[in-house]
Parts: C-alpha cells; sequence; structure tokens
C-alpha cells in the first residue's frame, strides 16, 4: 500500500490557467492573508461554504486530561509570489527512472540551457516541473522541447553492445506550461476559507517539490525520503542499511508545516558483485566457484539470486571511470566460458575468449555466470562492482525483518533528537531552491508545541465468577490475575499434535505442555474434560492433513466423537506446517486450531498459558472481556443496535507481478462489541476499492442479525447504526472509496431491507507524525505518550474532521499514533463521542491484556488478509513466496482467475467463530 499523510501524494496536477481567485489585489498574493503561527486561530471551524473530501470539521473534542506534547513537525512560510507549474514529457520514450529523469533536468537546467533555467526550476522526477519564474519559452508558444545528452562517449566494449560507434544517445524533453499557481489559495485554504480543490492540490504538490529537491539532487531517495550514510548498518545477505529522513510539507489548522521524521532504507552491499551475490546466498567469503552452473549452482539458487540483483545498478572495472553503470536485467544461465556469440563480420567466440583476446582481460573464473544488463551485454560477475547508495525497493527478507526493526527503532527521546540533528542535513536554509521560492522553515523554534488530551480508558467487565469482575486499564495495559472470561467455554476432546523430534520434545515435556494449558484453561474458567488427551508425534514430510486426521480418528477410537480443538506444537521455521494446519482446520474439516512454537513450550510459565487460553476461548466460541456497557454507552445503548466493522485490503510484495490483492471484513455479532466474525476475498493486484465490498457486507450483517436473533433473543434484529472502519487508504483516495464503497454498504442494507445510519472512518498508520511528551514526567515508562492521548487541534486538517489518537502504551521505540479521518457520517456524532469510542474498541482485542493500536475490528481485518494464503491447498502449485514474479500484465488476468478458482472458502463451522484471533 501507498504510504499514506502525504497530500503532495495525490498524484493530481492543476491544469487550466491561473489558480482560483485570480491574481490578488494592493500587493503580492497572499499579502493580506498570510496566515503566521503568531496569529494561528488553532480552534477556528471551516467556513459554512466550504466543501470537504468526507465530513467537514464541526467541532473539537473536549473529554480527558490536558497534556502539552512536541510533534514532528516545523512551521514553514508559503511563498507569495506565483509558482509556474509546467508539464515535462519525453516524447516516443518508455517510462525513465526517476533517478535518471533527475540527471536528464539537471543536465538541461546546468549545461543545455541555463539561460532559459535562471534561476533553477524544481522537478519531481516525473511529470512535474515547477518555476519561480515563467521560463522564457519562444514568442507566443507555452511549450519547448530540448534535446539532451549525458554523455559524449560512443558505448563500446563488453560482448553484445553496440560496436557500431554510433554516437551517444540524446533524449527528447518537452515542457509545457500548464497552471500558474497562486500561493493565496493555500493561505486560505489553511484558514478554513476555501475548500481543498485541484488549485489547492497542485499547490501543496509544488511545495514538497521544492523542499525535496536539494536533497534529492544529492543523496539516494525514495519517493519522500532520502539516505544518507552517515549513519549506517550492515545485516548480511548482501544488505546494508542507512539512516534517512522523510520530510512532507502538509496543510495545518492556521498554518502550513513540513512533518520531519527518520527513516531507514535498505541498500545493496557496494563493492564486488562477485562478493555481493556470495553473502545473498550466505556463503561469504567462499569460492566465485560456487557461482557456476558447470559446476553444480542449483537453477532454484541461480533464479533466486536472479529475483535479487535485478535491477541493480552496476559498473565494469574495465570502464572508463564516467561511463554510467548499467542495469541488470538478469543472469546468464551458464558460465563465460560456455557462452558465445558472433562478432560482426567476424568470428563466433565465447565471453571468456571474448575477454581475454579483445579486451586482454583473462578471466579468474571463466565458468561462473555473466549478468545481461539493459543494453543487452553480457559482462562477466568477476568484473562487475555495485556502487553505494542503491535502494532495494523488493521486499526486505523475512529472516533480515529484525535486524532492520532494530535499526529503525528508537526510544522517543532519541528519535527526536535524530530528527532535530536532521534538520541540519535537510538544510533548509541553505536550500537555493527554497529560498529562491520565498520559502522558509522556522527552525530555531523546534518541534511545534501541541495541545493535546489523554482520553480515559473504558472500564472492562470479565465473568461474574471472577474475584475482581471488572478493571480499568493503566498505561494501556491490565491483568487476567483474579478474573475468569466474561464467557468461557467447554472443552470437550481435545489432542495434542507435535510436529519435533521426540528426543527433542520429549514425553515429559509434552506432559508439562498439557498439565500447563489444561491448569490456564481452569484458572480463566474454561472446563477441560479430558484432562490427558491424546498425544501424538508426527513427521513435518508428506501431507500435513493426513496426518492431523489419522491423530484425530485415536481422539474418536478413545473419547467416541472427532476432537473440537487439535493443539499443534510446530518446529522452529515451521512456516509451511503452520499454513497446512489452518488449512485443514479453517478450511477443510471446519475445527480449531491452535498452534505453539516448540522453544516457547519448555519450562513456560503459567503468563504464557493463560495467553494461549485468549486465543483458545475465542475460537470455540467464547468472549473473554467486554467493555463496560456504562463506559461506552455509543455502543450499548439498546435503543440503538450498533455494528462495528473493519475492513483492509493486502497487496502483493513488491515485485511480485501477477499477485492479486486479498480483501477481508470483520464486524461484530453480539451486543457488546466483543465477539466478531470475518469474510475474506480474492481480487485485483493492486487494487484499493473492496469490489465485493456488498455482498461481503450482507454476509457479516446476516450472521449479526442471526445472532441476535437465535443466541441473544432480541426483538429487534436489525442494526440502526453502522459504523465502518477502513484501513489501508491512502488520503489520495478518499474520494474514490467514499463514492464506491459507503454505497455498497447502503446497497447490502437495501438488499437485506435495513436501513442503518452509516459512518465511515478511515484509519491511518502510514504516516510519519509523532508526539513526544514535553515534560517527561507524563510519558508512560517507555518514555512515549500514554494510552489514550489525541490531537484535534494545530496539526489537524483545516476543514475535515480528523484526529490522531495514540491508543496503545508503549514498549520498544516510538509509538506511532493512528490518524482517524470521517468520510461519511450519517450519524452525527461529535468528537468526543467517535474518539471515545474508537479509543474503547482498541480495548477488546482479544489476543491481549493490552489495548492496540487501531480498533480491534480493523486489527482483526488485518489479520484476516495476511493469512489469506491459508485458504489455499499447501499441497497446490501456487507461489506464495514474496519474492515470486509469477508473470507479466498481459497474463494478469489469467492468473487472477486462478487465483480465485484456488481459493477455497472458510468452512461452514467456521464462520461464526473468531478462527482469526
Amino acid at each position: 500500500m501507498p504510504p499514506r499523510g502525504d497530500p503532495g501524494a495525490r498524484g493530481s496536477r492543476g491544469r487550466g490557467g491561473v489558480a482560483r481567485g485570480g491574481p490578488p489585489r494592493g500587493g503580492p498574493p497572499g499579502a493580506a492573508t498570510r496566515a503566521t503561527s503568531s496569529a494561528t486561530p488553532t480552534g477556528a471551524l471551516p467556513s459554512a461554504h466550504v466543501k470537504a473530501v468526507g465530513v467537514r470539521r464541526s467541532g473539537y473534542g473536549t473529554a480527558g486530561r490536558q497534556i502539552n506534547v512536541l510533534a514532528n513537525v516545523f512551521s514553514i512560510t508559503a511563498p507569495e509570489n506565483y509558482i509556474y507549474h509546467y508539464d515535462v514529457i519525453s516524447p516516443s520514450e518508455k517510462t525513465l527512472p526517476a533517478r535518471l529523469n533527475m540527471m536528464l533536468i539537471r543536465h538541461l537546467q546546468t549545461v543545455d540551457a541555463p539561460d532559459v533555467f535562471t534561476p533553477p526550476a524544481v522537478y519531481d522526477g516525473r511529470k512535474n516541473m515547477f518555476s519561480p519564474r515563467e521560463l522564457p519559452f519562444s514568442p507566443s508558444t507555452e511549450s519547448q522541447e530540448f534535446d539532451v545528452c549525458l554523455s559524449d562517449q560512443a558505448r563500446r566494449g563488453s560482448p553484445g553492445e553496440n560496436t557500431s560507434g554510433r554516437g551517444p544517445r540524446v533524449y527528447k524533453i518537452r515542457l509545457t506550461k500548464v497552471a500558474t499557481i497562486n500561493p493565496e489559495v493555500l493561505q486560505r485554504f489553511i484558514l478554513g476559507q476555501q475548500s481543498h480543490d485541484n488549485d489547492v492540490t497542485t499547490a501543496l504538490t509544488a511545495l514538497n517539490v521544492v523542499v525535496r529537491m536539494e536533497p534529492t539532487m544529492n543523496y539516494p531517495f525514495n519517493v519522500r525520503s532520502f539516505f544518507t550514510d552517515r549513519e549506517t548498518k550492515t545485516i548480511g545477505g548482501g544488505l546494508v542499511l542507512w539512516r534517512g529522513y522523510f520530510q512532507s510539507v502538509r496543510p495545518a489548522i492556521g498554518r502550513l508545516l513540513v512533518n520531519v521524521d527518520i527513516s531507514t532504507g535498505t541498500m545493496y552491499r557496494p563493492g564486488s558483485l562477485v562478493d555481493l551475490c556470495l553473502e545473498f546466498l550466505g556463503r561469504p567469503g567462499q569460492s566465485a566457484s560456487i557461482l557456476s552452473p558447470q559446476h553444480g549452482m542449483p537453477e532454484r539458487e541461480r533464479i533466486r539470486l536472479q529475483r535479487f540483483i535485478t535491477g541493480i545498478r552496476i559498473q565494469a572495472i574495465h570502464w572508463e571511470a564516467r561511463k554510467a553503470p548499467r542495469v541488470v536485467k538478469k543472469l546468464s544461465n551458464a558460465g563465460a566460458s560456455a557462452l558465445s556469440f558472433s562478432i560482426r563480420d567476424g568470428p563466433t567466440m565465447t565471453v571468456a575468449q571474448y575477454f581475454q583476446t579483445v579486451l586482454n582481460r583473462p578471466l579468474r573464473y571463466p565458468d561462473i555466470m555473466c549478468v545481461e544488463v539493459g543494453s543487452g551485454a553480457l559482462l562477466p560477475l568477476e568484473l562487475c562492482t555495485v556502487p553505494p547508495g542503491q535502494i532495494m525497493r523488493k521486499q526486505v527478507p523475512p529472516e533480515k525483518t529484525k535486524d532492520v526493526l532494530d535499526f529503525a527503532t528508537k526510544k522517543p527521546q532519541d528519535r527526536l533528537q535524530s530528527i532535530i540533528n536532521g534538520l541540519s542535513v535537510l538544510a533548509y536554509g541553505q536550500s537555493e531552491y527554497v529560498r529562491l521560492f520565498g520559502m522558509a522553515v522556522d527552525e530555531a523554534a523546534g518541534p511545534l508545541n501541541v495541545s493535546a488530551r489523554v482520553l480515559v480508558p473504558p472500564m472492562l467487565r470479565y465473568g461474574r465468577d471472577s474475584r475482581q469482575p471488572t478493571i480499568t486499564p493503566r498505561d494501556g495495559a491490565w491483568n487476567m490475575i483474579d478474573k475468569q472470561f466474561f464467557q468461557p467455554v467447554t472443552i470437550q476432546r481435545w489432542i495434542v499434535v507435535i510436529f519435533e523430534r521426540q528426543q527433542r520434545f520429549n514425553a515429559q515435556t509434552a506432559k508439562d505442555l498439557v498439565d500447563g494449558l489444561v491448569s490456564g484453561c481452569s484458572a480463566l474458567g474454561i472446563t477441560v474434560h479430558d484432562r490427558a488427551p491424546p498425544v501424538s508425534w508426527r513427521s513435518g514430510q508428506g501431507s500435513i492433513a493426513d496426518q492431523l486426521r489419522t491423530a484425530g480418528s485415536e481422539c474418536v477410537q478413545k473419547n467416541g466423537g472427532p476432537p473440537n480443538l487439535i493443539v499443534v506444537v510446530l518446529p522452529d521455521n515451521g512456516d509451511d506446517i503452520y499454513t497446512a494446519v489452518k488449512h485443514f482446520g479453517d478450511v477443510s474439516v471446519g475445527v480449531a486450531t491452535q498452534c505453539l512454537k516448540s522453544s516457547k513450550c519448555f519450562r513456560a510459565k503459567p503468563q504464557y498459558f493463560a495467553n494461549v487460553c485468549l486465543k483458545m476461548n475465542v475460537k470455540l466460541g467464547g468472549i473473554n472481556t467486554i467493555p463496560d456497557p456504562l463506559s461506552v454507552a455509543v455502543l450499548t445503548d439498546p435503543r440503538n443496535p450498533t455494528i462495528v466493522m473493519g475492513a483492509d485490503v493486502i497487496h502483493p510484495a513488491p515485485g511480485s507481478d501477477g499477485r492479486p490483492s486479498f480483501t477481508a471484513l470483520v464486524g461484530n455479532v453480539d451486543s457488546n462489541s466483543a465477539k466478531y466474525v470475518a469474510t475474506s476475498r480474492v481480487q485485483k493486484s493492486r487494487q484499493e476499492i473492496i469490489e465485493d465490498l456488498k455482498d461481503m457486507a450482507k454476509h457479516v450483517l446476516t450472521l449479526y442479525m442471526g445472532y441476535r436473533k437465535d443466541m441473544e433473543k432480541k426483538a429487534d434484529v436489525a442494526p440502526t447504526r453502522l459504523i465502518f472502519f477502513r484501513d489501508g487508504v491512502s488520503e489520495g483516495q478518499f474520494k474514490q472509496v467514499l463514492d464506491e464503497e459507503v454505497d455498497a454498504l447502503k446497497a447490502a442494507c437495501g438488499e437485506l431491507k435495513i436501513s442503518p445510519k452509516i459512518t465511515f472512518i478511515v484509519v491511518a498508520k502510514r504516516h510519519h507524525i509523532r508526539f513526544f511528551p514535553k515534560d517527561p514526567r507524563e510519558g508512560d515508562r517507555s518514555g512515549n505518550c500514554p494510552a489514550g492521548t489525541v490531537v484535534d487541534k494545530v496539526i489537524a486538517h483545516p476543514t475535515e474532521f480528523d484526529w490522531y489518537l495514540q491508543s496503545h502504551g508503549g514498549l520498544l521505540g516510538t509509538s506511532r499514533p493512528a490518524h482517524y479521518n470521517v468520510l461519511h457520517d450519517d450519524n452525527k456524532f461529535n468528537a468526543d463521542s467517535l474518539q471515545s469510542l474508537s479509543f474503547a474498541l482498541c480495548h477488546v482485542y482479544a489476543r491481549s491484556t493490552r489495548s492496540v493500536s487501531i480498533p480491534a475490528p480493523v486489527y482483526y481485518a488485518d489479520i484476516v488478509c495476511s493469512r489469506a494464503k491459508n485458504h489455499y491447498d499447501p499441497q497446490g502449485t501456487l507461489d506464495f513466496s514474496d519474492s515470486a514474479t509469477q508473470a507479466d500484465s498481459s497474463h494478469a488476468e489469467g492468473i487472477l482467475e486462478t487465483f480465485r478458482k484456488g481459493f477455497k472458502p472458510l468452512h461452514a463451522n467456521m464462520a461464526r467463530l473468531m478462527y482469526f484471533s
């Protein structure tokens, strides 16, 4: 999914002349309305005539105790003069990499046409150029074409390369004026006097391009972040981490802000390409001959390595230093001594012979593979080097995730200091571009001081037999001491299946496991009829389903019926077994499964088994805890039955072409918003809109009404309110989601002949706003802001109904608040109601005794999406590895249909259970 929270990412370009409002009178644009931080109406509301994409802000929250926090944003002044917007087109060219585009524009401005570009313009690397003055094109024309040449060297020197002596490549670039931007629209917008239209979007895009131009020209960059080698960490596997900085200009209430944060870039390890390959394969320092297909390199490993290095830029040591690097297209399937080609009007020879006879460079390892670069040239691996600072744009290997997190994680005060230090790298004051456009960042004032509130957490209710039936969380956490589940289940029959060597996980360890689980269940109110269940050791090889069936038949023989719970012990790296177990339980036969890692079971403490019981109870139909009805009247009002839904879409990893996206919808069925059901679908790759939402919503609503009728014996089964939390939507997609998904929900209700009032809220986590306690004494033990910290002023949107809520207590690093945007609200909730409702829902996540970072139904939807592969036959042929590239786009439809057909529905037994917990 795209990073969220950046207005510059909306991708819309203004076209059509002078921006709204025309030329200002009596002074430069914005002079009369320029907003400053010293006179900012931070509590002002947007004017009545202003239209919002979603719901217009109608008020601010007041609940909770006041605290002051620092936010990682800095005040920035907008330009006062017009900005000129140009469209950049390379005629007859396929899309070029942004890095190459930036080089071309730099060459154009400094070498080819400096008279036209004085002062210089800024460029986003794609289609947009902005200039502080109108470019002096030929009279009576708003478009001009330029020829740009980056090199004066003929391309020679490698097999398959152009050796005809043709001149260097010339790129044609056409610039066309598309708009004149009046910055006054931004001033009116942040003061709540203008709607967010195309002019505002283009102006914000322009300001973002201005602040990013300087670092983009000097450092490796990735859209909104750039990276420096001031702080690095080698993590093996051919990868190096670089510290980076994110920046984004954002509109806020009465002011413009620049959001600055630290980020992490995963880079290819520079140096010898052979060393990089060996390191990726886990063979650092070994002989390069293992990269030879003739010497037994497996084809599987060659393809895996090819996926890793495809797209990397390399230099050849026999090239002149100023020759541009080439991009790796693929790896050869034979060594240099076995690859032949013909020289024009000359003999046929191998690549190894060519380098020895023509270039006088005999190869040390003539049998190892070559890389084929974009031009078709073949280069022996041993002659290639990897220039530093190349971002790896593929999925980080799972085994490296912990290393990345360790590097990225910083305690709050350390992170804030890094951000402040980063201002010297960003160097806004020294940026020629920022200065020329009349902008200034108030670095001296430091991070913005923001007024926040800490909400009161909901009281939680446990079972009647608990010695302490209610508890109020503190710092986002509570414990289960002296408490039993609100609605515990009974385990009639169960089995334990161990996919671990019996020498490692022996009978005594298995008995300790069974005793620990039985004891944990008893303490929490779960009744276990069989305290000595059948235990069997199985092999992880072969069909997992057959082995589970065999184990189940032993339960039938002993207890007269099949198990209603299978506890499975997995070895380390047992992901494939896990997937097969879940497919068997959730899809094939409809039985609850609980997987445990063997390493966690050795000498496990009661706390571990209590945590396992949290999951088992809800999988079997129980309810762990509910929010006290008095704490969340909005959810539990008997006159207004309320269904809460959470939805998410998960997209394939970068480079996994043809793989589909998966969608999930989760909703409560009980009156306490604690028991949830889920449904999942397959859809077109990287499509954000949930195309089957109508049918999915009908399914969940039908289960909700059935539960109210059959289990709760309610007379009024239909909900009167539907609160919908949507994850995974960037700001640029709000309008489309609002138009299509709200209509889908209304259609679902219409077909069921019900008419609940709908509230639609987007929850975003992928943004870069962070909060830091101004007074360390007001933070929690981790140094983060306390759970329940909410901010809806100063840094919030000038017109939209939004807020930031940090609902969880800190553990490691700096906590990230969730950003809530209300797109539709038939219920006319006020800010306090929605903020307290959202906070309460963060406490009903069944798998933990801590509040979580987003409302539980959204969290569950994310889990259901990520487990979509469990719906496929584990013995099937579909490839779910993160690096799998299924096919090019021309075959995407066929592949999508294959994934649709292979997607097995949930077993009917599991449809009403929280199988995903």
